[in-house]
């Protein structure tokens, strides 16, 4: 006889059967409770798989078509053992475990709750406890079907899918996506549809997020529910929907041989720990779940002040000098850096170098022509200053012109076919290599002992492709050792270095993942140039990470106005301020308003760290004419509007209040002082209407609560 398991914990209804033959199926993950009848039944053989798991000489006898992992072997014939029902400092955990019979691999599952959150952490252990080998060239972290059934409606018309598109300078670019866009129309029976298209979403390599950032929503707009997920992964991943008979399914998972080159082959006795991801569910919508997931990302991410404090960075590269510093350059900025507040003061890159620099990094030693009196003079002066200095690193690649690379042995590097692997002029470092993390923490220990360094942008600028073939199965399988022998070896300098302030930084955000940012305090969001696309960037930071950790530039132009000034403040006033522009020849009045900006900041900071977001006009397209970013604390919403060109002056926004609250509240525009800009609070509707007379201006509004 099956039998059930069903949980309801913080919001989330999951429903696990074990059926009279053991198999162990995930009917149900839903905000909405389980509706038995909306199974299809002639699924449930082949479909409902707790766990898909392929190995490699096995036949899969159902009908899967085309590329999709679904009835993979022995994911299908997988037998529930045992599970465990605990509780930790965390919330619940739930442990389970599987067997395929036949080859006697055993499937370890761990589920952990958070207390409060409607979101699961997931990850799967593969032991072999057979008496042969067995090779391993897909697994799931997490597969559910049936993400359709709830409301009547076709899937075609009520599921839509937001996907955030991420890329150099556009980083953080949402779309919203009908199954009928995406070429999944439903033109069979439900009980048999089946087609061998399905949807995926990959990455391959070591950028994570140089085209997607490695999540996703679901929202069902029938019945308002919907379901939201974040692979946590620096390397490559997939997640996929497709059909099958019936039903709907989600997959997710790390790297895998079709998409990445990966395949993994254990022995008896070995064992293996998947890729891990945290899956949520809200019936309330896109900004409720960004909240839960945003207080999610706080939970699993190491402690540190840096966090906590919310300290203002100035960063002497974008718009200013461009990764062309020198003493004489520096000096200024550092003075100007100071009076307007700023806490850091980061040396970009070029400082290792007398002109061009690109392929001979690696040896990290300071330029004397560029800093004749050498690096040391220009840290001491910025803490002279009341800062502590920073310095950009890039310490996962070396080029092809730097002297040690020449010296080194192959094995310090990706090869493939024999031959180191090239990107941009550089090689991968390969981080498997002891002697490469040997020589890696070298570089930080001489930085901070010799310049008194306290910050580090740490830069990554290449893709080295499918991975190294060096002392790997394949290159897949090198690629993600290398990324956890990365990870390995960050959380090491922290530990060495607590107070050490690490910027994760990949050509602007295309790593942008909760691998990385679970030890990074801050991520660089973008290098984007022009300070009014920068504003779409910012305001849909918080869907891609915590807002203390997203790092936006602020940047005013040698040549601009007072409103250019207010518009680059405001884009970072709500996250993490990199300062930067020629602040030095501003005008008094634009140095005030920078200073007026950041003086305000330090006000507000205490409740960006604890803040969740919301957006009254949506997530913002690139070429939308209007913008706004809310974050809500206990007290307090910080409202950030901008406007950029076009014809409509005014703008309404409606608030998340409750009806006690749109009666109560008192609003404040709280920067810039100058400003005479027109509001008006709409009580009865809880919407606030702005009124910005010209093209490209931006305000910030405080409300208490």
């Amino acid at each position: 006889m099956e039998k059930q398991i069903r949980i309801e914990e913080n919001g989330l209804h999951i429903v696990f059967e074990i059926q009279e033959d053991g198999s162990f199926k995930l009917l149900h993950f839903s905000a909405l409770p389980f509706e038995e009848d909306k199974i299809v039944k002639t699924t449930k053989e082949a479909g409902f798989n707790f766990v898909e798991l392929n190995l490699v000489g096995f036949d899969r006898p159902h009908e899967r078509h085309g590329n999709k992992f679904i009835v993979t072997a022995p994911g299908y014939r997988m037998k529930y053992m045992s599970h465990s029902d605990d509780r930790n400092e965390k919330g619940r955990i739930l442990s389970i475990l599987t067997q395929d019979p036949v080859t006697e691999v055993q499937v370890h599952s761990f589920w952990q709750f958070y207390d409060g959150l409607p979101v699961v952490r997931m990850y799967h252990r593969i032991e072999n406890h057979g008496s042969q080998p067995q090779t391993m060239d897909y697994v799931s972290t997490f597969n559910y079907t049936g993400i359709e059934k709830e409301g009547l409606k076709p899937e075609d018309e009520k599921l839509r899918l937001w996907i955030p598109h991420n890329g150099w300078q556009r980083e953080l670019n949402w779309k919203k996506y009908s199954l009928r866009e995406l070429g999944m129309d439903l033109v069979q029976d439900k009980e048999i549809q089946r087609s061998s298209n399905h949807f995926h979403v990959s990455n391959t390599g070591n950028w994570s997020a140089k085209e997607y950032l490695p999540m996703a929503y679901l929202e069902n707009r029938e019945t308002g529910s919907s379901i939201y997920w974040q692979i946590e992964h620096n390397g490559s991943w997939h997640w996929e929907i497709g059909d099958q008979n019936g039903h709907l399914y989600l997959a997710l998972g790390g790297p895998n041989e079709l998409y990445s080159h990966w395949f993994k082959t254990l022995k008896p006795g070995e064992c293996f720990t998947t890729v891990p991801a945290a899956v949520g569910v809200s019936a309330k919508g896109f900004d409720d779940s960004m909240a839960a997931l945003t207080r999610y990302r706080r939970i699993i991410r190491r402690k540190n002040q840096d966090n906590e404090s919310c300290r203002i960075i100035f960063n002497d590269y974008m718009n200013c000098l461009f990764a062309d510093p020198t003493t004489e350059k520096e000096l200024p900025l550092i003075d100007e850096a100071a009076r307007a507040g700023c806490e850091y003061f980061c040396i970009d890159a070029g400082w290792y170098a007398k002109g061009f620099w690109w392929d001979a990094v690696g040896q990290w030693k300071e330029s004397r022509e560029r800093f004749p009196n050498g690096i040391r003079e220009v840290t001491d002066y910025i803490r002279s200053k009341g800062m502590i200095p920073g310095i950009w690193l890039e310490l996962e690649v070396m080029g092809i012109n730097c002297e040690l690379a020449r010296k080194l042995p192959d094995d310090w590097f990706f090869t493939r076919h024999g031959k180191r692997v090239y990107d941009r002029s550089r090689y991968q470092l390969d981080y498997r290599n002891p002697e490469v993390r040997k020589y890696a923490t070298s570089v930080i220990d001489r930085l901070i002992r010799d310049y008194g360094i306290g910050y580090i942008k740490m830069d990554y600028n290449i893709e080295p492709g499918i991975g190294t073939e060096y002392q790997a199965e394949n290159s897949g399988d090198g690629l993600l050792e290398h990324e956890r022998a990365y990870l390995k070896w960050l959380d090491g300098i922290f530990e060495k270095y607590p107070e050490l302030i690490i910027e994760n930084c990949s050509s602007g955000g295309l790593r942008m993942d909760y691998a990385m940012l679970s030890r990074y305090s801050i991520q660089s969001t973008s290098d984007e140039e022009d300070y009014r696309y920068y504003a779409t960037i910012a305001a849909n930071a918080p869907s891609g990470l915590t807002p203390e950790q997203a790092a936006v530039w602020s940047y005013p132009l040698p040549q601009g106005d007072r409103e250019e000034v207010v518009f680059n403040m405001i884009n970072t006033m709500l996250l993490r301020v990199h300062q930067s522009g020629h602040l030095n020849v501003l005008s008094q009045e634009r140095k005030d308003l920078v200073k007026e900006g950041l003086d305000y900041y330090r006000k507000i900071r205490h409740h960006i760290k604890e803040a969740v977001p919301f957006w009254p006009l949506g997530l913002s397209q690139f070429e939308d004419e209007w913008v706004s970013l809310g974050l809500r604390a206990e007290n307090k919403i910080y409202l950030a509007v901008w406007r950029r060109s076009g014809s409509q002056k005014q703008m309404t926004l409606p608030l998340p209040l409750s009806q006690e609250e749109k009666e109560k509240i008192q609003i404040c525009l709280a920067y810039p002082s100058y400003s005479t800009s027109s509001f008006a609070w709409n009580p009865a509707a809880g919407t606030l209407t702005v009124e910005l007379e010209n093209e490209n201006m931006a305000r910030l509004f405080e409300i208490t609560l």
